[in-house]
């Protein structure tokens, strides 16, 4: 991790480590070839944000115990994939971020700006 970088430029921070987030379940939004959904962008999930990816086919909300997953609650911090937060953004429902904790490859899909905008981690 001490080679990857988030947006700001900087050395990319841990996003969650209660619930485990990331693609590879390692607490931060790194991301590989394998990633195909390119899970980026760290966010603290609300209820509207929920509904809206349990509407478009992603349940979060559910637990999965065989693949460990908790489900999630308003408030969680979890790596989103970055098409889905710019979808979000443009149905008005897009989670706040953590800008140390986002991965610099989310600007290839994403506007820097809209995340300054919706960034908790900004003076």
């Amino acid at each position: 991790m001490a080679d990857e970088l988030n947006v700001l430029g900087e050395p990319l921070q841990s996003c969650s480590d209660e619930p485990l987030t990331g693609f590879f379940r390692d607490g931060c939004c790194r991301t590989g070839r394998q990633d195909l959904g390119a899970h980026v962008i760290c966010a603290r999930v609300t209820a509207e944000f929920l509904e809206y990816s349990r509407r478009r086919g992603n349940d979060l909300v559910t637990p999965q115990p065989a693949s460990g997953f908790p489900g999630l609650r308003p408030g969680d911090r979890w790596c989103l994939c970055a098409a889905r937060w710019k979808e979000a953004l443009a149905a008005d429902v897009a989670p706040r971020v953590v800008l140390q904790a986002t991965h610099a490859q989310a600007l290839e899909i994403v506007e820097m700006e809209d995340l300054k905008r919706h960034a908790l981690d900004l003076s």
